[in-house]
């Protein structure tokens, strides 16, 4: 469909809605440039991909609340590189337009800012884990740490997985390091109002990526 593929990733606090805005936004692009053209994925791990998703279970799995924080982040840089390697790459080269759910925006900002390891420092990592490969453009849905965390006690659907039981704090400084890297970034990053109603955030991000694709 593209020549190079089209890869387009999707960010945010927890408790944002990342997932169910990306969700509609894969059956938007389904209708539009057939089913056989877009595809869906997320991290860590990835689809079907049983090396990367033995990883995520580690990283998930609220037994390991003694992981340290270099371990974790080199662990997200491991899932990532063999994403990267089985599923990005080969669905770019065959021209698709990927989805993501969480890339390396994630891994700066969790554990760069919110970690204190630096956001170069895991920046250097995950270069080598990804292989030049970012995405085209991100999707950052934002919403204010309360309101996430709010959001997530009453879906009553939800796993609780380790990253959800962090602390307030370490929740604000998410939320920060978002703010932070869409500055950074501010060319392949835009930013959505996520506190919208669904309705809303979905026709706001369904309009901002029709109108990215649009120009290439």
């Amino acid at each position: 469909m593209f020549k190079n593929g089209l890869f387009i990733t999707f960010e945010g606090p927890d408790g944002c809605g990342k997932t169910t805005i990306i969700n509609l936004i894969y059956r938007d692009l389904q209708k539009k440039f057939g089913s056989e053209n877009v595809v869906l994925t997320r991290e860590p791990g990835g689809k079907n991909n049983v090396i990367a998703e033995d990883i995520r279970n580690i990283l998930l799995n609220k037994i390991n609340c003694k992981i340290s924080d270099r371990t974790e982040a080199l662990l997200f840089a491991a899932s990532r590189a063999q994403h990267v390697k089985d599923f990005i790459i080969p669905n770019l080269e065959a021209g698709k337009i990927i989805l993501c759910d969480r890339y390396i925006h994630s891994s700066l900002v969790y554990q760069g800012y919110a970690r204190n390891l630096g956001i170069e420092n895991v920046w250097e990592i995950n270069k080598f884990a990804i292989s030049d490969t970012m995405p085209d453009f991100t999707i950052l849905l934002m919403i204010e740490p309360e309101k996430g965390l709010a959001r997530i006690r009453a879906n009553k659907n939800r796993d609780i997985n380790r990253l959800d039981r962090e602390t307030l704090d370490i929740h604000k400084k998410v939320y920060d390091g978002y703010k932070l890297i869409a500055k950074k970034f501010n060319d392949k990053v835009i930013s959505i109002n996520a506190e919208n109603n669904i309705d809303k955030v979905h026709q706001d991000t369904l309009n901002i990526v029709l109108k990215r694709i649009g120009k290439r």
